[in-house]
């Protein structure tokens, strides 16, 4: 023979006894070689179960058909409570008033179908409501110190990872370091006070273009990487991350932002201006906005008017980037408008004729007009002509 017990705890005796007669009304069906018995002790629902067998051999078959008849009584005790509160959810659902419907609802079910009114006496019946409230508001204190208990441990993890995130961050913004999104992240890498911009090296024919030299390497978002601020640009927008470089954060209004068509003036009051001069070229400024990223990051967007040029600098005198080191955004030529399609396209022929040592296509046109007048004038002599 071989026994099993499960012991259930319930909040107190009266939450256990109501499992108790619910699975006693309902109880499972027999099982010829498992025993099921069920017992109460205080709070606690007990199941005793027992099964025989004669030999090893049929030992272990035993064994798996009592935790089976385990598994379906632990599911049936759940299922029963579930069941329960389906009906009373249904009720409620379908009373006015709230709780006071459900109340009604309920009182008035025991004076049409019960003798609960007249079979004891008033003080009895009294006594039963009373201590079935008392017993259930102990149950339901209980369930709410456990629910505030969890909630103020998740909300005290909550703030402190909030608080480490925010320490964490405010050191990388001492140092200067800009904190990105992911997708930004790939393209412009952190810059700290010790970084010093990249030059750019030789050319791929090994010989360095002389219009270059000392001209920074232009980051992966055709911009610069500088020790105060990073950018990157398109054809038509520029984009400006300025790290405050404070141990704390700060507000908008600490701010200091003027767009001026061909200026820009941008400073943190008490500090130094991190821009206050003349735009490389001009801009939109009613197309031009600032927002400060967590009151650690001055984010800039600016709109160029001259959408087909590539800028070397923000700001006139800063250090500049190599222009001709710029990679062009991948984008479809046939996304564009007819215009800007052929702009795009001429200047990509251009830029490609230059490094080709070869004639731009303005160059071209004009030695090709050059052609024509000589060759409809073969009775002029051009060879003490110096064009240029």
């Amino acid at each position: 023979m071989h026994n099993l017990k499960t012991v259930v705890p319930f909040p107190d005796s009266a939450s256990a006894k109501y499992a108790f007669d619910v699975l006693a009304v309902d109880p499972p069906a027999p099982r010829s070689s498992v025993i099921e018995k069920l017992s109460l002790e205080d709070n606690k629902l007990i199941c005793h179960f027992s099964g025989h067998f004669d030999t090893e051999a049929t030992k272990e078959q035993m064994l798996r058909k009592m935790r089976l008849s385990v598994n379906f009584y632990l599911d049936h005790l759940l299922l029963a409570g579930d069941q329960l509160d389906g009906l009373f959810l249904n009720i409620a659902q379908n009373c006015p008033n709230g709780i006071q419907g459900i109340m009604d609802a309920y009182f008035g079910f025991l004076a049409r179908r019960t003798d609960f009114y007249f079979g004891v006496t008033e003080k009895q019946a009294k006594d039963m409501v009373l201590d079935t409230f008392e017993e259930y508001k102990k149950v339901a204190k209980a369930t709410k110190e456990k629910t505030s208990a969890e909630n103020q441990l998740k909300d005290e993890q909550i703030k402190r990872r909030r608080q480490e995130k925010e320490s964490e961050a405010l050191k990388r913004n001492a140092n200067g370091v800009v904190p990105m999104p992911k997708a930004e992240k790939a393209v412009i890498e952190e810059v700290k006070d010790d970084v010093k911009p990249e030059k750019i090296g030789p050319c791929e024919e090994g010989e360095e273009n002389p219009e270059d030299a000392g001209k920074l390497k232009p980051n992966e978002g055709n911009g610069g990487d500088l020790p105060n601020y990073r950018w990157v640009q398109t054809l038509g927008d520029l984009d400006v991350k300025i790290p405050t470089k404070l141990p704390y954060k700060i507000k908008s209004r600490d701010v200091i932002v003027e767009f001026g068509r061909k200026t820009l003036k941008v400073q943190i009051k008490g500090q130094p201006a991190v821009f206050d001069g003349p735009l490389y070229k001009e801009i939109k400024v009613e197309e031009s906005s600032w927002t400060l990223e967590d009151g650690m990051v001055i984010s800039l967007s600016m709109e160029k008017i001259h959408k087909m040029e590539w800028w070397p600098c923000v700001i006139q005198g800063e250090p500049e980037i190599a222009t001709r080191q710029v990679q062009p955004e991948n984008s479809k030529l046939s996304d564009l408008d007819g215009e800007t399609r052929s702009m795009v396209e001429k200047m990509m022929y251009d830029q490609k004729q230059k490094e080709l040592g070869l004639p731009t296509s303005e160059e071209q046109k004009k030695q090709d007009m050059l052609k024509k007048f000589m060759d409809a004038h073969p009775e002029m002599d051009f060879s003490k002509c110096k064009f240029g």
